[in-house]
């Protein structure tokens, strides 16, 4: 078996919370509680869960966008948050990002060559400004724009093409590891299908691995090899995508999945509405973070973290009690 490409172990990222007059530190957000995974080259792992559970902070973390509190991110054997600044550049050639909102993650001063071209520039991976030229025509034709355009600005573009920008900036410095913040959450649900159909296409032709980070669970089934849950920080179920779709072990998967429309009329599905609201990030509960919404919490569920156990073949789950 070979070695993953991106290995993740017990990542913590907790932000302090400051008041009184001096701003001291009072207190601690609990945004990721000590997440693990891992990601072999050319895979799809999708990470979902609510709003505010971590997802995005955990690609963050990854790519040392923001620094973790504590924990081991191994890329390609190497651990990323042990890094300099000097190993940490070199490194981050194979590792990119495409963000949630394409306007406001595209520079509205840089026309679209520039941008696309930033990283070869930085990189220094192209000799003159011509083979910069050519390579980013080259880059917006395999994302679907046309070379013409790259004298434009971002304003020119609509939402799907400017997403595409966005890939195409990743792609520039052949990356094998690109993290998809909810790279279609802010894009109409026609140019849903052609983003993901693209990114699907890219991954077969450049061999990437995606970390693809959303809420929409029918858009992480589509393109995912696998899926993990987030709840609260914390991941309390990862499965291969058929496996979770069809046999949730953990009942806040169930839960999820339970709100997924279907679009067959004659099929029944039954809705399972969670109790409460999401806990407060700051003060978690103790032991199992569900518990205080769980329709089969038990006295041993209020004190002790489950730990996730492997009920079927790469199928885990963090439940005393699954399905």
């Amino acid at each position: 078996m070979t070695a993953p490409l991106l290995e993740v172990e017990g990542l913590k990222k907790h932000f302090p919370v400051r008041g009184g007059l001096l701003r001291r530190v009072v207190d601690h957000v609990h945004a990721v509680d000590g997440v693990s995974f891992h990601l072999a080259a050319g895979e799809t792992l999708g990470l979902v869960g609510e709003s505010g559970c971590g997802k995005s902070t955990t690609g963050r973390c990854v790519l040392r966008l923001i620094e973790p509190t504590a924990g081991a991110v191994r890329f390609q054997g190497r651990d990323v948050a042990a890094m300099g600044p000097d190993e940490l550049r070199a490194v981050a050639r194979e590792m990119q990002i495409i963000f949630q909102d394409p306007f406001a993650s595209l520079n509205p001063r840089m026309t679209v060559g520039a941008i696309v071209g930033e990283g070869l520039v930085i990189h220094k991976l192209a000799a003159n400004p011509r083979a910069i030229e050519e390579r980013v025509a080259q880059l917006l034709q395999t994302v679907g724009l046309s070379p013409d355009q790259m004298r434009r600005y971002p304003h020119e573009f609509s939402g799907g093409q400017r997403q595409r920008i966005g890939i195409a900036r990743a792609l520039a410095v052949n990356p094998k590891l690109v993290i998809c913040d909810e790279p279609v959450s802010a894009l109409d649900v026609s140019i849903q299908a052609q983003v993901i159909n693209l990114l699907e296409d890219l991954q077969q032709q450049f061999n990437l691995a995606y970390l693809f980070v959303a809420h929409d669970l029918s858009v992480v089934e589509h393109i995912s090899h696998r899926v993990a849950v987030m709840y609260l920080g914390r991941i309390v179920e990862t499965a291969p995508a058929r496996d979770l779709y069809t046999s949730p072990k953990h009942p806040y998967t169930e839960a999820l999945l339970s709100a997924v429309p279907i679009p067959d009329p004659t099929v029944r599905r039954k809705r399972i509405v969670l109790e409460g609201d999401v806990p407060n990030p700051i003060r978690p509960p103790s032991g199992c973070h569900f518990h205080p919404r769980c329709p089969k919490a038990q006295a041993r569920c209020k004190v002790e973290p489950p730990a996730q156990r492997e009920l079927a073949p790469g199928h885990l789950a963090a439940c005393h009690f699954p399905n």
